[in-house]
């Protein structure tokens, strides 16, 4: 469980393995690689549609696959590392990750391209897992550090994937945008089969908590699944009712479950603690306002009202917004040493009181390209600056043990509030549009822009519950 002020001290864990630094980059190729994986999908949806004759919800759905499925795996893989082993466990999901890729890339339809990314979706276990090796395999004060890299690498293989997407499809075919990938996780999984050691379980002689399992899994799948159709618009507002007391009561159950388990899926007692319950809510704000600012600023840039807005095409958008994507792979890669230095507390402090101060100016100063550049830039290397800080200390600050579960549950966490800072905006946007054009007004933009400063500012009051130094 977490290591808190009054907490006994945790067991020393044996002295690491040494491992070189080809597997180092082994594991961070397999990391670039699978960020890639997770974004080729959107650039590629219109010509998806037209070469498997399907409309923009059954594109949409490909998108829902992968995140579903992610959100279902990784809290299950994270375990199951804790269990038997990273190494393992990572192993096993990067075969999965691999079938479904050749799936993928072969499908001749919607059905066959949808139970493809099902098997895809596994690759979100896959940074927990990555965190699981690093700290066992890594000598005391790198692990904040490696775990920056791997993160900043995942985020890197995203703009890979955005850019690389377009020439793929169009050069090649639709098929080489999952190939490709593919083959390079290929490598990379056979690289760390050799050069990475066999890490110790953790945990042995147990049983496993299928009644958690299940009931956690059915969980996120409930509240997954109600985020992306509220966010579609495609329920009425009496079915959001119904949908939060399904996703409650299962929640309810779960927890019910876990607490007379004797080896339970999740140990209550550590997502109860200070260090674990703040960084959470710190996760969901950072996901919830970057999301918001995905929205805003494309969505600024485009329109062309009355003395505001760009009126930009989606090409210049697209550059328009790629100084955010290289200052977060930035922030990612500098978070873990500016952890190791200044502890997390400090570095979450900074990287969130700095993204309410850009987004305060973004809502006074929004009129030209380079004001949105700039804002979009800073508030990105902040908030990953954030993110990065959030999951080496969660790493870190918890029993060797539970770090696959606990860092499993963040990235989980994380995406939930990219889902639901997205449906935010969109409200937002929507209850300022002209009803006529259904272009949103100015206002809106600039309601947009506080009610992120304001989620961003309210976080800082839990800020002071992450623990000052993590725990090596």
């Amino acid at each position: 469980m977490l290591v808190a002020p009054d907490s006994p001290a945790p067991v020393e864990r044996p002295t690491p393995a040494r491992i070189g630094r080809p597997a180092i980059g082994a594991l961070g190729v397999l990391a670039l690689a699978l960020g890639t994986l997770q974004t080729v999908v959107d650039p590629a949806r219109p010509l998806l549609e037209r070469e498997l004759g399907i409309d923009s919800a059954g594109a949409a759905l490909v998108v829902s696959t992968l995140l579903v499925t992610g959100a279902i795996v990784a809290p299950i893989a994270g375990k199951l590392g804790d269990r038997y082993g990273g190494k393992r466990v990572l192993l096993v999901l990067m075969a999965l990750v691999s079938a479904g890729g050749v799936l993928s890339s072969t499908a001749p339809n919607l059905p066959v391209l949808l139970a493809g990314q099902t098997l895809q979706g596994a690759m979100v276990g896959a940074l927990p897992l990555s965190f699981i090796l690093v700290r066992k395999n890594l000598p005391k004060g790198q692990t904040q550090v490696a775990v920056g890299v791997v993160s900043a690498l995942f985020t890197a293989g995203g703009v890979v994937g955005t850019l690389a997407s377009g020439p793929l499809a169009e050069n090649l075919s639709w098929h080489w945008i999952f190939a490709a990938p593919t083959a390079v996780v290929v490598a990379a999984t056979a690289a760390l089969l050799r050069l990475m050691p066999n890490d110790v379980p953790s945990e042995q002689g147990t049983t496993i908590d299928w009644a958690g399992v299940a009931l956690l899994s059915a969980t996120l799948v409930a509240l997954m699944l109600g985020l992306l159709l509220v966010t579609g618009n495609a329920v009425p507002p009496a079915a959001v009712g119904g949908i939060a007391l399904l996703v409650a009561a299962l929640a309810a159950s779960w927890v019910a479950v876990e607490r007379r388990a004797v080896s339970p899926m999740v140990d209550l007692r550590m997502l109860a603690a200070p260090a674990m319950w703040s960084a959470s809510v710190l996760t969901v704000a950072v996901a919830a306002v970057s999301a918001m600012l995905q929205t805003f600023v494309p969505k600024l840039s485009a329109v062309s009202g009355d003395g505001y807005g760009l009126g930009l095409g989606t090409t210049d958008i697209g550059l328009l917004m790629m100084p955010a994507s290289i200052a977060g792979v930035l922030a990612g890669s500098v978070g873990g040493l500016a952890v190791r230095r200044h502890g997390a507390r400090s570095v979450v402090t900074f990287g969130t009181a700095a993204t309410v101060v850009v987004l305060l100016g973004a809502a006074a100063l929004h009129d030209t390209a380079w004001q949105l550049v700039v804002v979009r830039a800073l508030a990105a290397f902040a908030g990953a600056l954030a993110t990065t800080a959030l999951l080496a200390s969660t790493a870190t600050a918890v029993a060797s043990k539970d770090t696959g579960i606990a860092t499993s549950l963040l990235v989980v966490i994380r995406l939930i509030g990219a889902v639901a800072g997205g449906q935010v905006a969109g409200s937002i946007l929507d209850a300022g549009s002209d009803p006529a054009s259904g272009v949103p007004a100015e206002p809106a933009f600039v309601a947009g822009f506080l009610v992120a400063a304001l989620v961003a500012g309210l976080s800082l009051l839990v800020v002071h519950h992450l623990k000052k130094e993590v725990q090596p």
